[in-house]
């Protein structure tokens, strides 16, 4: 049965496949796939965005139930599970496509998303400056297919191991009650 009360989030916060593993992990998301999104190259390839020249940053399209998950509670994990305050870099990977950024839906999630970024920061979870992005959605371009689901997937990836995978630990440590069971 579809259900078409879902809403849409987009989120950048380093490498895709990172932010990927982690919210296709809560109750209440739906889908996530990776893709581009805020630059000027249509129809872009992985092998283009690694140059830094799209625009593009990497993202994550999620579509959830905003009646078992709430636009605040996925802005809370995305504050927890990246490091908002690196401009262009997140750990080893650095460059614009890596850059941190919310695009929003609507006017609503635009003002939850500039809430939340304000309380955060006040809350003195990181102690530097937060330097995520909160601009208005362009069009979302669909990564290539072996990039979706890579976590999943690919778990014994040396990449996963050491990058994704204390992400889920620490997802699983801080934010429990929202896992899917």
């Amino acid at each position: 049965m579809e259900n078409n009360n879902l809403e849409t989030a987009t989120f950048g916060a380093g490498c895709f496949w990172c932010v990927e593993a982690v919210f296709q992990r809560l109750e209440g998301v739906e889908s996530v796939v990776s893709g581009y999104e805020g630059g000027t190259v249509k129809n872009p390839t992985y092998k283009q965005i690694c140059t830094g020249n799209t625009g593009h940053a990497e993202v994550i399209q999620i579509k959830f139930n905003p009646e078992k998950i709430s636009y605040e509670s996925l802005l809370n994990v995305l504050w927890h599970s990246h490091d908002p305050t690196t401009l262009n870099k997140q750990g080893n990977d650095s460059g614009t496509q890596y850059r941190s950024a919310i695009f929003y839906h609507s006017q609503k999630q635009k003002e939850i998303a500039e809430k939340s970024k304000a309380e955060i920061e006040k809350s003195g979870l990181w102690k530097d400056p937060i330097v995520t992005e909160i601009l208005p959605k362009t069009e979302f371009y669909l990564g290539e297919d072996y990039h979706q689901n890579y976590f999943n997937d690919n778990s014994y990836q040396p990449y996963c191991a050491f990058v994704i995978n204390p992400k889920i630990k620490k997802l699983k440590k801080d934010f429990d009650s929202m896992l899917k069971k």
